[in-house]
């Protein structure tokens, strides 16, 4: 597989006949995808269908068996299981990753925090947070470096319903900023808030012309 940049103009990530296997068994047959700055994106397939390993292909954690994809500017990626260490705070989680996107400073991560209605003091450490609130920094850590292109898996699980509405709250504020974010789920309830929706099943992603929200066959 080839990783490339840039894509073409007005576009922001870019995939070509994309295929990957494991032993035997095909997860993703010559998928091809191609999204606009300013998108709000969802791709949405059953349990086991291939969308988490999609977007670990789209930000170079597994290689594709052949392929290419092409991406341009900074990639924020929010995996469906948590990347906090459960005996660190939520401060020093925000700080190790101000560290690692060398930034001069995390302000934007209190704001996101802040936006997510985040209650619990900086001192907490991840062993004591609820599931909900431990998603919540780990939607904010991977924002916090205003990534041209947000990548997400299952990114409101665990929220109550407020903050499932903030966040698209969110998700609405970086489209109208230029940024690029493409939701993955296996269940769609707000198909009226995507751009586009695309579905991925059999290995093979088409874009879902039902307009209207629903689960995955």
């Amino acid at each position: 597989m080839t990783f490339a940049t840039p894509v073409p103009p007005g576009g922001v990530l870019r995939l070509d006949a994309v295929c990957k296997a494991y032993g035997r068994r095909p997860v993703l047959r010559g998928v091809s995808l191609e999204v606009p700055q300013g998108c709000l994106l969802g791709i949405v397939g059953a349990n086991g269908a291939g969308k988490s390993t999609l977007l670990r292909i789209l930000v170079g954690q597994a290689a594709a068996d052949s392929g290419t994809v092409h991406c341009q500017g900074r990639i924020g990626y929010c995996p469906q299981n948590t990347v906090l260490h459960p005996a660190l705070t939520v401060r020093e989680h925000v700080r190790f990753f101000q560290a690692a996107y060398r930034l001069d400073g995390c302000q934007r991560a209190w704001e996101l925090l802040e936006e997510l209605r985040f209650d619990e003091s900086p001192r907490s450490r991840m062993h004591t947070l609820s599931g909900g609130t431990r998603q919540k920094l780990n939607l904010a850590v991977a924002l916090m470096h205003d990534p041209q292109v947000l990548l997400l898996d299952e990114p409101y699980q665990g929220f109550d319903w407020e903050t499932y509405l903030r966040f698209w709250d969110i998700a609405e504020a970086l489209r109208e900023r230029g940024r690029t974010v493409v939701v993955v789920s296996h269940l769609v309830y707000d198909r009226e808030r995507l751009d586009v929706l695309h579905r991925l099943q059999d290995g093979v992603l088409t874009v879902d012309g039902s307009g209207v929200a629903g689960s995955a066959a």
